[in-house]
């Protein structure tokens, strides 16, 4: 794949990749000296700024509001099998350095310099996302760096993304080299869980929450009553359960997620103290409501309310319904763990979001933690959009 052609910005439109950013938009090219239909889609080449200079070389996608997002800021760079081996191992490095056990997220995209690649390691074996047309052209080459780096025994590409769909990408899951188990595995602190790869959700686990669950856990540990909502594979229930919380109920919509919960309890010998339910969040908070529940804790972890940006005012107002429903089940002394993954919902808006829902229903509230993704999703201080998760954990006390 040679770089034999260069993208050619406009006047000034090179400032913000020199800033740091790596993504350049289609009506920041020079189209009349560049054409974006005469490249293909994962096509190499340099970027230009309007006089000339090289602002570095970028995987391009004609088809793609960002329509080139960089991998170096040198021009003219191959990305071989040996180059993108040097960046999977110093992704490797980092998790190396910050983790006991090798359950992570190996490479999360521009943060690890390889723009819409994914890959979450589940010991020896990988689970992969190439969410741009230049990543899943260089499918074949990023295997065998695998291969160089880490010697899998299995890898799945998990293809399904809807942000896909706008890189003009087929969505699927597809095997990789070697042999994928029945089900993977996935240890947290003292904690095992098992996961059906085909039946679970994006890459198969919630790496980004990892670090905040084991901060938050001691907090949970030892109340009477937790509720997990939107649990997933029940996590957040389960830690607050191995460290002594009395009674905890999980609640899903997933039926697959409510057997894996169920499943992961009794592993873990949790089973006694965890129930697994499958209802709407939303729909199981009002009822508890209705029937006049009272809980010490409730962890809220939705999946993203805003995966577009036109979706954040709405998402807003969901973040604000389902915080104030939870805060009226929780007793006065209590906790609220709340989270937004959405990236198009700003912290400083979240926060006053959780402010306003507290204040709604008369409650004050204490700050005693923010939370962030794990160090296994550094961020790029250019890009906002990397830094995506965003939480609270609070007390909740009646009305001064």
């Amino acid at each position: 794949m040679p770089s034999t052609a260069n993208l050619v910005l406009k006047k000034d439109e090179d400032r913000r990749l020199r800033a740091g950013h790596l993504w350049v938009f289609s009506n920041e090219v020079d189209v009349a000296q560049s054409p974006l239909s005469d490249f293909g889609a994962g096509q190499i080449a340099n970027v230009v700024n309007a006089s000339g200079r090289a602002v570095g070389t970028a995987l391009i996608n004609p088809n793609s509001l960002i329509c080139a997002r960089l991998i170096s800021r040198s021009p003219d760079v191959e990305p071989s099998v040996g180059w993108l081996a040097g960046r999977l191992q110093a992704a490797l490095s980092l998790r190396e350095r910050i983790f006991a056990q090798p359950f992570y997220r190996l490479v999360f995209g521009e943060s690890d310099g390889l723009p819409g690649l994914v890959i979450d390691r589940f010991g020896s074996c990988l689970v992969a996302q190439a969410n741009t047309a230049g990543m899943d052209r260089l499918r074949p080459e990023i295997e065998q760096a695998l291969e160089q780096v880490l010697r899998p025994e299995g890898l799945l590409w998990r293809n399904d993304a809807l942000v896909r769909e706008l890189e003009g990408l087929e969505r699927a899951i597809e095997p990789g080299p070697g042999r994928m188990p029945e089900q993977l595995t996935v240890i947290e602190g003292d904690l095992s869980f098992q996961i059906d790869w085909m039946a679970s959700q994006k890459t198969g686990w919630y790496f980004d929450q990892q670090s905040n669950r084991q901060r938050v856990w001691p907090l949970l540990g030892g109340l009477d009553r937790v509720a997990d909502l939107y649990a997933y594979h029940g996590a957040w229930g389960l830690g607050a359960a191995a460290l002594g919380a009395g009674e905890v109920e999980c609640v899903d919509s997933s039926r697959p997620a409510v057997q894996a919960i169920q499943a992961n309890a009794l592993a873990n010998r949790l089973e006694d103290r965890v129930q697994a339910t499958q209802q709407d969040a939303e729909r199981w908070l009002d009822a508890q409501l209705a029937a006049g529940a009272r809980f010490d804790a409730i962890v809220v972890d939705p999946p993203a309310f805003a995966p577009r940006a036109r979706d954040a005012n709405a998402a807003l107002s969901a973040y604000r319904r389902v915080n104030e429903k939870a805060l009226r089940l929780i007793r006065p002394g209590g906790l609220l763990v709340t989270c937004s993954c959405s990236a198009h919902v700003l912290e400083d808006r979240f926060v006053d979001v959780i402010r306003q829902a507290a204040r709604h229903v008369d409650r004050d509230l204490q700050v005693l933690m923010r939370l962030e993704q794990g160090p296994d999703h550094p961020v790029v201080p250019a890009i906002p959009f990397t830094r995506y998760l965003k939480g609270l954990v609070v007390r909740v006390v009646a009305s001064y």
